[in-house]
């Protein structure tokens, strides 16, 4: 599994690629130092893609511009509510 890798995203280049540049605005933060990307594949334990952080340059509809997509299971956890909850398939 390796080490901790922190995954940023960089706001201030979305704004720039807003006015017409094309700059990376992932960054992933390891004991490696900073790499940076428009996309970033996170992979499981078998090596396989798991989940993918999405930046394609237009927003989606409720506005968001950069998202992540998985098909796997997600459980979210309310630290307000203290609940969780599992969506599966």
């Amino acid at each position: 599994m390796g080490s901790i890798k922190k995954i940023h995203v960089n706001q201030h280049n979305i704004k720039q690629n807003i006015k017409g540049a094309n700059l990376p605005v992932v960054t992933v933060k390891s004991k490696y130092g900073n790499e940076y990307g428009h996309e970033v594949e996170i992979l499981g334990r078998d090596g396989e893609v798991a989940a993918r952080v999405i930046y394609p340059g237009k927003a989606l509809e409720c506005g968001a511009r950069v998202w992540i997509e998985t098909e796997g299971d997600v459980r979210i956890i309310d630290h307000t509510e203290e609940t969780t909850l599992k969506i599966s398939g």
